[in-house]
């Protein structure tokens, strides 16, 4: 039972992180509709941005709690604007292009922030430090650690204060607004560029807030974490109905626990066969994913 219990909160832990990323990619393709595969790239910007600030405050003595709030406070603030810049300059002059354009932009984006990364930093893993302590109460807890439980509840409340704000501020329901009908929202006088900034800012933080809580969980990094998570965090759009919020999280979640215990039971060479195999089955029977909705298209 401990094994099944180990499994199940390490597929929750991944499914947290594959769920504040997928965020991202459902925000933009909601209201722009646009793949936005540079976005893991993102995620990977927070996490190298949480390193260098969490050992340069290490140096003047600075540990624990207010460690990880700094690092994190400055990845999310440094990622927001890699997500804001982006936008302007890779897909906001494409806005009215052909929809091929801005995907093959996104692609080279992701490329450009891979190999800026590479240059700038190096190839090899570089350690991360563990910025979350553990918590006392978990002492005689076997099955989960106190980093899990952190990036589970830090998911939970980032989902949480999304919706409300999606829901209830005007920001928000020019979101809704924009994802809805782009040309009404503009004749009623909403500003389409500046709500797409918004949403690029917002997507972006959340994958760098996931950025910092993995790395410090799994205690390594390098330039490559992008193009993996944000692979399967697209996966995790998808399955759970990319467009869609609660989709976003219930693919992650789903994403997470077939990859753990396929891991566990069958072998981690599998990992990723079970992952996609899924996603196949879903779209097959379910092609808008299980909690989007299908359209159709006048012509």
């Amino acid at each position: 039972m401990d094994y099944f219990l180990e499994l199940f909160f390490g597929g929750l832990t991944r499914g947290s992180i594959y769920a504040l990323i997928a965020l991202g990619y459902t925000m933009v393709y909601g209201i722009i509709e646009l793949i936005n595969f540079a976005h893991g790239e993102i995620y990977m910007i927070g996490a190298f941005t949480a390193l260098i600030v969490a050992s340069a405050l290490a140096l003047t003595g600075m540990t624990g709690w207010s460690l990880l709030v700094l690092a994190a406070l400055v990845a999310i603030v440094y990622s927001a604007a890699y997500g804001f810049t982006m936008e302007k300059v890779a897909y906001k002059p494409l806005r009215n292009a052909p929809r091929l354009s801005p995907l093959i932009s996104a692609i080279g984006m992701s490329i450009f922030l891979q190999n800026y990364v590479l240059l700038a930093q190096t190839s090899d893993f570089l350690s991360f430090p563990s910025l979350i302590e553990e918590f006392s109460f978990m002492e005689e807890v076997t099955y989960m650690r106190s980093t899990e439980l952190v990036i589970f509840v830090t998911t939970a409340l980032a989902t949480a204060l999304l919706t409300l704000y999606i829901k209830f501020t005007k920001t928000g329901k020019a979101m809704r607004a924009v994802a809805q009908d782009k040309t009404m929202a503009m004749l009623l006088g909403i500003n389409v560029n500046r709500v797409i900034s918004v949403t690029f800012i917002i997507g972006s933080a959340l994958a760098a807030v996931g950025g910092v809580l993995i790395s410090s969980h799994i205690g390594q990094i390098n330039f490559y974490i992008g193009f993996i998570a944000g692979i399967k965090a697209f996966t995790a759009a998808v399955l759970g109905g990319i467009g869609s919020i609660p989709g976003a999280v219930l693919g992650g979640m789903i994403l997470g626990w077939t990859e753990s215990f396929a891991t566990g039971y069958v072998s981690s060479d599998y990992e990723d066969v079970f992952a996609f195999g899924l996603l196949v089955f879903i779209l097959i029977f379910r092609p808008a994913g299980l909690l989007g909705k299908s359209t159709s298209q006048k012509v």
